[in-house]
Order: C-alpha cells, then sequence, then structure tokens
C-alpha cells in the first residue's frame, strides 16, 4: 500500500510546504531557503603493511561507506591473497567510524581483537588479512545539499537520512541503469523501487514484481521467463514470465538473494544478451527490460561465501541504493504516524500519540521497521481503549509472550483472540528464527512447517529471516 501526506488536513506548522505532483512523473520543488547544508565526512585510510606491497599509502575516502577487498569496485583496494574480495566495510557513525566484517574467509581485527563489527577509534588498527589499515577520522572539506521536504511520493520522512536517500533516487530515476536495494525487512525496498519507476522514462510502461523469496524453487524460471505447453508436469499451456511481460518496461526482483544458484547463470544471460528462453524451448527472445532488485542480505557476504554469483552480483547493483532502517531515523516517528492515521481515514486518532508515548515509543528499536510501526498504529487505533501501559511496543528484550497476562473483558472477543494469536506467532516465530540461525529452511523443518508459508508469516510480522538462504 502506498501512502502519501498529500491529503492530510491537520499539518505540523514546522513542516515545509508539499511538494508539487504532476501526472506520473512527481517531481519534488524546493525555494534555495528551504536547503540544508551537510558536510561529507571524510576519512583517511593509512596502509601500514599490506601483503605482497612493501610500500605504505594513504588513501582519503568522503562518503559514509567506505568498502574494502581485493575486488577492484572497493574503495580501498588491497592486493593482499589473504583479504576477501568484500573483506569489510566502514561506515560513518556519530561518534566514531565502524567497521563491518562481510563474511570475510580469514576476519576482521581491530587493534588485534576478533570482531563482527565494532566502533575504531581514532588512530585504531584496522587487521585485515594480512594487511594492516589506521584509521584516522579528517575534517570534511566538501558539502552536500539537501532538499527540507516531508516526502518524497509514498516516501515520508524529515530526518537527514531520508533525505539523502531522496536525492540519490532523485537522480538514479534518471538514468536507465539496473539498481540494487539494500534495506532490512519491512523497511520500505518496495516503495522505493515504485518511486525510482514512476520517475523514469519507463513510468508509463509495464511494471512487473517478483518476489524470489516467495516462489517454489522449481518454479521460478518458469516466473521469470515462461514456460511452453507440456515443459514440465502441470503446464498445460504456454505462458509468458516476467521479462516478456514487462518488455519495455521494468522488472522488480524483490529479495533476489533468495534466487537459487542453478538460475542465477540464467538471469546473468538474460541481463548480459538482453534476450530470454522460456522453459522447454530453444528459440531465444528479445526483451528490452530495466531491473530493479532488492534484498535484506549482504550480497556481498553471499558472494564470499559462494551462495551468489560475483558477476550477477555486479549486473544486478550497477548503483546500490540503501534503505535506512527504523531505529536509525526515529525523528520521523510522527510523520509516519501521521501517514498511517491518514491512509485509515483517521486523522484525528493522532490524540492516541501524545508527547510521553511517542517518548516510549523512540526507546523501542523497531526491528520489524515501518512494517511493525504501521501495524503498531493500526492496532493502536482498533485497542484505543487499553491503557497507556499497553500501547508500548512489545520490549526488545522479551518477546516471550506473557501466559499470565490480564484479560481486559472490554474488548470484542474476536479482536481479543485475534491479538493473542498475533502475539503468540510474533514470539513463536523469533525464537524460531533464533534457535535456527536464521535459516528458514531448517526453521521450517523444526517446526513442521512450509517454508514458503513460513517465509510469508516472517514477511507479515516484519521479523528478519532468511538470512542464510536455504
Amino acid at each position: 500500500m502506498a501512502y502519501s501526506l498529500s491529503s492530510l488536513s491537520n499539518r505540523h506548522p514546522s513542516l515545509p510546504p508539499e511538494p508539487v505532483t504532476t501526472g506520473a512523473l512527481r517531481t519534488i520543488h524546493t525555494v534555495r531557503q528551504n536547503v540544508d547544508t551537510v558536510a561529507i565526512p571524510r576519512v583517511h585510510l593509512a596502509v601500514e603493511r599490506e601483503a605482497g606491497n612493501a610500500a605504505s599509502r594513504v588513501v582519503v575516502f568522503d562518503g559514509d561507506v567506505c568498502r574494502i577487498g581485493t575486488h577492484s569496485s572497493n574503495d580501498l583496494v588491497l592486493s593482499d591473497p589473504t583479504v576477501s574480495r568484500f573483506h569489510c566495510r566502514l561506515t560513518r557513525g556519530e561518534s566514531a567510524w565502524r567497521v563491518t566484517d562481510s563474511g570475510s574467509l580469514n576476519g576482521t581485527l581491530v587493534n588485534g581483537v576478533g570482531v563482527r563489527d565494532a566502533d575504531v577509534l581514532e588512530g585504531g588498527a584496522v587487521m585485515i588479512g594480512d594487511s594492516v589499515v589506521r584509521v584516522h577520522a579528517a575534517e570534511p572539506e566538501q558539502n552536500a545539499e539537501l532538499a527540507m521536504v516531508p516526502v518524497f511520493g509514498s516516501l515520508a520522512g524529515t530526518s537527514r537520512t531520508m533525505r539523502k536517500l531522496y536525492a540519490l533516487l532523485q537522480k538514479v530515476a534518471g538514468s536507465d541503469i539496473n539498481v540494487l536495494i539494500y534495506g532490512e525487512s519491512g523497511t520500505g525496498k518496495e516503495l522505493v523501487a515504485t518511486e525510482i519507476v514512476q520517475r523514469s522514462t519507463r513510468a508509463d510502461k509495464a511494471f512487473v514484481i517478483v518476489d524470489c523469496g516467495a516462489i517454489s524453487p522449481n518454479l521460478v524460471e518458469s516466473e521469470l521467463f515462461g514456460h511452453v505447453r507440456g515443459a514440465f508436469t502441470g503446464a498445460d499451456r504456454d505462458r509468458i514470465g516476467a521479462f516478456e511481460a514487462a518488455d519495455d518496461g521494468t522488472v522488480f526482483l524483490d529479495e533476489i538473494g533468495e534466487l537459487p544458484l542453478e538460475l542465477q547463470p540464467k538471469l546473468l544471460r538474460a541481463l548480459e544478451a538482453r534476450e530470454i528462453r522460456r522453459v522447454g524451448e530453444t528459440r531465444a527472445r528479445k526483451v528490452n527490460v530495466r531491473v530493479i532488485s532488492a534484498t535484506n542480505r549482504e550480497l556481498e557476504r553471499e558472494v564470499n561465501k559462494g551462495r551468489f554469483r560475483e558477476d550477477l552480483y555486479f549486473r544486478l547493483a550497477v548503483l546500490g541504493v540503501q534503505v535506512p532502517p527504523l531505529r536509525e531515523r526515529l525523528e520521523d516517528l510522527q510523520i509516519l504516524i501521521r501517514v498511517f492515521l491518514n491512509a485509515l481515514g483517521m486523522p484525528e486518532q493522532e490524540r492516541l500519540f501524545p508527547p510521553p508515548v511517542l517518548e516510549e515509543m523512540a526507546k523501542h528499536d523497531w526491528p520489524g521497521n515501518v512494517r511493525e510501526l504501521r501495524n503498531y498504529v493500526e492496532r493502536t487505533v482498533v485497542l484505543q481503549s487499553a491503557s497507556p501501559a499497553q500501547k508500548a511496543p512489545p520490549s526488545k528484550s522479551s518477546p516471550r509472550l506473557e501466559s499470565g497476562s490480564q484479560v481486559d473483558a472490554r474488548i470484542p472477543f474476536k479482536i481479543a483472540k485475534d491479538q493473542v494469536i498475533e502475539d503468540f506467532e510474533r514470539a513463536y516465530l523469533a525464537a524460531l528464527l533464533d534457535s535456527a540461525g536464521g535459516n528458514m529452511s531448517k526453521a521450517a523443518r523444526s517446526a513442521g512447517m512450509d517454508r514458503m508459508y513460513l517465509h510469508r508469516l516472517v514477511q507479515k510480522h516484519g521479523l528478519r529471516g532468511g538470512g542464510n538462504g536455504k
């Protein structure tokens, strides 16, 4: 469902004017005084030791995320054979640069301690394979201008992270390159893809969505490329696939990280040759599509582990877009609540979210992101007779369902029953995924459930699942 602030009747007085929308191609118009100037972070990376290269060197990087590895696409490229293709990345945090290992073969150490992710203090040494890189934060020398707007089509938020996203999407939409959208489950990756398409030159053409994680592996090829009658059991007629249906338009491959490894070469061929073959057919058919894909996995980690083809990764990720999790933009809570209430046709229910409730909501880490927030807002509107204590989001430290919880007889039986079932499902799934290490197939086997049904439940509750694939 798409949400917009365009029809809100009680806009917050501190928000700037609405963007102008015209037809299918919606653009944001701003005046000069509604621009925020933001410094671009800078870091000096001193390579003090590098296997295979005796000379030390210093690399200066401007930006929020610096990737390190042996592949030429990295921001810092090392020649050390003990370094993985995509070894780790540095991300600028509020007080320090943070290093995150990308599933490397030999691991990442900070000041001699092995880490998966950790803050690197000024002058800290990061050991990558047999190489050592010392991190020095530097004064920014470049600035970026961010428009002070509350919405970008169906996306809402005034935080800097969201306004940076708006600026990037505006540039991406003007091109025709393939885009890979990263983000946790529930952050709104499909909305981002939709906004790119609606501002592109293919806006009036077909937009076909394929959820690679919700299709049985033996049917994915047919979904993508179609099949001819008799190609397999049950194929009683010819069927076109997503690529043919989207000819001259756009295909959105959601959860591309779930695509079976054996099908990845066929997708790669379709992208490189711009042609497809239906299952059971030898004739190639030319197609002209733009491919936008999305994933909640770290595909660089999947490439390191051999679970995703490197050449396909680069074909899909000509340009990457990172969608921030809700916990990194909690200042957007109020504006998102207004969007959801407006979509429900109940803007007056904002009274249910006074400042004390918003303060409590800001203490929650929202693992299900915007999807979890939407569910919480809808539940609060339905159960508005609940006490303030019951309106607080569930504690991140305890997903367990309390067996002795008090029953509110003022709530209709069906609503109360549905709420108990929903709470149980979420608590059970959280514990199940935790015990299975995020492996969806293992979790499904342990619970005696169909994997596709488990996947739908995980998506429904905004949980992080499927991180380890099949």
